[in-house]
C-alpha cells in the first residue's frame, strides 16, 4: 500500500487535510487510540468514523514482528514479516536509531551482499517502509531513520520519497535524521534538488497538485555507497549500479551537501585486500579532501558461501589516521549482527531456507500418507 493510496481512501471517507494529518501523526508516531482519535465522536465525519476500524485493521497488519536478534550496545536485528508473507529486515540501532528496508531482495547485486544474492523480489510500498518505523516504535523511541536495509532506494524512489515525506512531516523525525542511501543514481539528485511546492506558477497561481506531488517536501541527508574509487574494480563489485564517473558522484553529491548543509555520508565496506590499499587512500584523500562529507569505514560482516575478509582492527585504525591527517572525517561504522551472523540478509535468506524446508518435510509426509 502506498501512503497516497492510504489519503485517497480516507478522503473516499469524507476525510478533510486535518483529519488525514491526525491519522497519519497518530499512526506514525504510535500514540494511542485516545489521544489521536478524542473527541472523534465530533472531529471526524461519520463515515470517516465508521470506517477507521478497518483500516487501523489494515494498517497494523502492513509489518509485523516474525522474530528479534539481539546484537549488544543497543542493537537488535528484526525479521520483519509483511502482508503478503513476504520478508525483510529492519535494525534497532543505538542513540534511537532505525534502518529499514526499501524492497524484498535488490537488483545492484553487489559481490559481498546476501541482499541482492537472489535479485529484486518485489518493491516495497510507502506504507511498508513506514510500518517498519511504526511496528519499531512500539518497541522504542525511534529519532532517527537510515534507508539502508534490503534494496536499492533509488529503485524505488517514488516510494522512499513519500515515506521520507511523511516521516519528516507527521512523524516527527528531523530531516536531517532521514538518510537516504544509494549506490549513485543520477535520478536520485535530480529528485532531491526538486524545490519544495511553493513558488508560483507561471501564471501567476499556486502550483497544481500535479507539480506538488514531484517537489520534495522533506529534504533527508544523503549517503552514497562508493565502495572504491577504482572505477574498474567498483563495475566489479557493483556490477548492476549505474555507471557514472566517482568523480561526477562525489561532485553531484558535495552539491547538495552544501544545499541542504548536511554533510554526506560516504559508505565503504571494508574488504581485506580488494579496497582498503594505500592507493584507495590517496584516491580517498584526492576526491574528498575539502568536501563536506563524512567517511564511514564498514567492516566486512561475514557472509556464508563469500570468501571475503575484513581487514585487521590495525589495519582499519591506520586508514583512519590517515583519512584524519589529510582533514577528512573517518569512522568505523561495524556491521550490526556479527555475533549472529545477521549481516542484512541473512536472517531473511535463513528464514527463507527453514520455511522451504518446513514445506519439504510437509510436502514429503503428505505423499508417504499417500503411498
Amino acid at each position: 500500500m502506498r501512503i497516497a493510496q492510504f489519503r485517497q481512501r480516507l478522503r473516499d471517507l469524507g476525510a478533510k487535510p486535518c483529519h488525514e494529518d491526525r491519522l497519519l501523526r497518530g499512526w506514525s508516531q504510535v500514540c494511542s487510540y485516545d489521544r489521536v482519535h478524542s473527541p472523534a465522536e465530533t472531529f471526524f465525519p461519520l463515515a470517516l468514523r465508521n470506517g477507521l476500524p478497518a483500516i487501523e485493521a489494515e494498517l497494523h497488519g502492513l509489518a509485523r514482528l516474525h522474530s528479534e536478534h539481539p546484537a549488544g550496545s543497543g542493537v537488535a536485528r528484526l525479521l520483519v514479516e509483511l502482508h503478503d508473507g513476504s520478508m525483510v529486515e529492519s535494525v534497532l540501532l543505538p542513540r534511537g536509531g532505525l534502518c529499514v528496508s526499501t524492497q524484498v531482495g535488490c537488483a545492484v547485486g553487489c559481490v559481498f551482499c546476501m541482499s541482492g544474492r537472489a535479485g529484486l523480489l518485489r518493491q516495497l510500498g510507502s506504507a511498508e517502509i513506514v510500518a517498519q518505523v511504526v511496528l519499531a516504535r512500539r518497541r522504542r523511541a525511534v529519532s532517527k531513520v537510515v534507508f539502508m536495509g534490503m534494496g536499492e532506494p533509488a529503485h524505488n524512489l517514488d516510494n522512499v520519497l513519500e515515506a521520507i515525506e511523511l516521516l519528516g512531516t507527521q512523524g516527527n523525525i528531523g530531516h536531517k535524521n532521514l538518510v537516504f542511501s544509494t549506490v549513485g543514481d543520477l535520478r536520485v539528485f535530480e529528485r532531491l534538488m526538486d524545490s519544495p511546492p511553493i513558488k508560483l506558477s507561471p501564471a501567476g497561481g499556486r502550483k497544481s497538485e500535479r507539480e506538488k506531488q514531484s517537489s520534495i517536501l522533506v529534504k533527508p541527508a544523503l549517503a552514497l555507497s562508493l565502495h572504491t574509487t577504482d572505477e574498474t574494480l567498483r563495475a566489479r563489485l557493483l556490477p548492476r549500479a549505474p555507471q557514472i564517473a566517482v568523480e561526477e558522484l562525489v561532485d553531484r553529491a558535495e552539491v547538495y551537501a552544501r544545499a541542504t548543509s548536511y554533510p554526506v555520508q560516504y559508505q565503504w565496506t571494508l574488504l581485506e585486500g580488494i579496497n582498503d590499499s594505500n592507493a584507495e587512500l590517496e584516491g580517498i584523500t584526492r576526491l574528498l579532501a575539502g568536501k563536506y562529507a563524512v567517511m564511514n569505514f564498514i567492516p566486512f560482516n561475514n557472509v556464508d558461501g563469500l570468501d571475503y575478509r575484513r581487514p585487521s582492527t590495525e589495519r582499519i585504525a591506520t586508514m583512519v589516521h590517515t583519512l584524519k591527517q589529510h582533514g577528512i572525517l573517518a569512522k568505523v561504522r561495524d556491521s550490526a549482527g556479527q555475533e549472529i551472523e545477521g549481516a542484512c540478509g541473512q536472517l531473511r535468506a535463513r528464514a527463507v531456507k527453514e520455511k522451504r524446508g518446513k514445506k519439504i518435510s510437509f510436502d514429503t509426509a503428505i505423499q508417504g500418507n499417500a503411498d
